[in-house]
């Protein structure tokens, strides 16, 4: 499971963001790049549009990553910290670049016999602790997991994709569905670094 703080961060963001509505939307992620010989993921909408990409001309984007909208303005720049033993990835604002403080920190839990295998605190103080709490947990295959409030309440959820008929496409399409009110490039953020974590970019 991950821990994502804060709750109130995500409500707050509702009166400003783009990306927060007050109905659940749908989306597809193809965890492909568009970018020939890229590595990333694009998000479709439920109209077939991209909203979200991450893009990566290097052989490898598992150390640094941007979450990019369809004109490829930065949302959010995501980096993983190399001197920690079992890995950090920082989430970056996009007026921050990687200088700045993060908006959101993501570790991995190593429970033997947990599914609580991230823990993400996002608001942190100046302690680095986090106000509130997200968790997610693992579904199927670090392909399918769910993230819910403090309330046990799912305000967003990651599966795999499947047909009209119940037909799959494959481990590498998903659909993302994400409760009213939540802020759909944070989640897209998280998703990236799970995939990040599970070697799936």
């Amino acid at each position: 499971m991950a821990k994502i703080c804060p709750e109130l961060m995500l409500q707050q963001s509702s009166s400003s963001s783009p990306y927060v509505t007050s109905i659940k939307e749908t989306f597809t992620i193809w965890m492909k790049s568009l970018v020939f010989h890229g590595n990333g993921c694009t998000v479709f909408n439920s109209k077939g549009e991209i909203v979200f990409r991450v893009d990566n001309y290097q052989e490898s984007c598992r150390d640094e990553v941007c979450l990019m909208d369809l004109k490829g303005q930065v949302l959010f720049s995501i980096k993983r910290e190399k001197l920690r033993v079992f890995g950090r990835w920082n989430g970056y604002g996009s007026c921050d670049g990687i200088k700045g403080k993060p908006l959101f920190q993501v570790k991995r839990n190593y429970g033997m016999f947990s599914r609580e295998n991230v823990i993400c605190n996002i608001g942190c103080d100046e302690n680095n602790v986090g106000i509130g709490c997200y968790k997610i947990q693992q579904l199927e295959r670090n392909t399918s997991f769910k993230v819910t409030n403090t309330a046990g309440q799912v305000v967003a959820e990651v599966k795999k994709k499947q047909s009209s008929r119940g037909f799959g496409y494959g481990e590498d399409v998903l659909t993302l569905e994400v409760e009213p009110s939540i802020d759909h490039s944070l989640i897209v953020a998280l998703v990236t670094v799970c995939g990040l974590i599970h070697g799936k970019l």
